[in-house]
């Protein structure tokens, strides 16, 4: 009996683990899942309609690529300047949460996969990602970072994910603002669309 007990609690652990990996939804998504149930203590709908509510009346505009950032390549002096290393933007995603002051917090999220060119080799790679949040030509947020991603040796790629958060709009811009990003320094004027 104790045997069969210590069982079902392991494999309840293991369902609830996994439904708590799966459950969220991606942003934007406003649906509730199992990890929102888990996080609410409950199967009560109350907190996915007011979720749902905030993600419908707040403005979210898609992200985009500046002219140029989507794609870096290092070329090596060999063959021609054969392709060493390419790094490129993969998912972007972004949330906006409304705040009670009016005014919206964003949070940006960004993959880059670094590649191994011809001429490359295993290693560490630094990939230079910037982010600019505005309205205009107000900026609210202009960051800049630098994500290392390692390819081990036998591997021909990686993939890195950068989040940045806690940039405010405030009230006045909340339903007009743009989020714009790139790879490399500062972004270009102009994005791709």
């Amino acid at each position: 009996m104790r045997e069969g007990l210590g069982r079902k609690a392991g494999w309840a652990l293991a369902v609830v683990g996994l439904s708590a990996l799966t459950g969220c939804g991606t942003s934007g998504e406003g649906g509730f899942g199992m990890g929102d149930m888990l996080l609410t203590a409950g199967a009560s709908q109350a907190p996915a309609q007011v979720k749902a509510a905030q993600l419908d009346d707040v403005y979210c505009p898609a992200v985009e690529v500046v002219d140029g950032g989507s794609a870096i390549q290092v070329r090596g002096g060999g063959e021609a300047g054969s392709v060493r290393s390419q790094i490129s933007l993969g998912d972007l995603a972004r949330e906006c949460i409304g705040q009670a002051d009016g005014s919206t917090l964003v949070k940006v999220g960004i993959e880059a996969r670094a590649l191994i060119g011809v001429g490359g080799s295993a290693g560490r790679y630094d990939i230079p990602v910037h982010i600019v949040v505005k309205d205009g030509s107000t900026v609210f947020a202009n960051r800049s970072r630098r994500v290392a991603a390692a390819i081990p040796a036998g591997q021909t790629q990686t993939t890195v994910s950068v989040v940045e958060e806690g940039i405010v709009v405030p009230a006045s811009s909340a339903n007009d603002f743009e989020i714009e990003v790139g790879l490399g320094g500062a972004p270009a004027r102009g994005r791709r669309g």
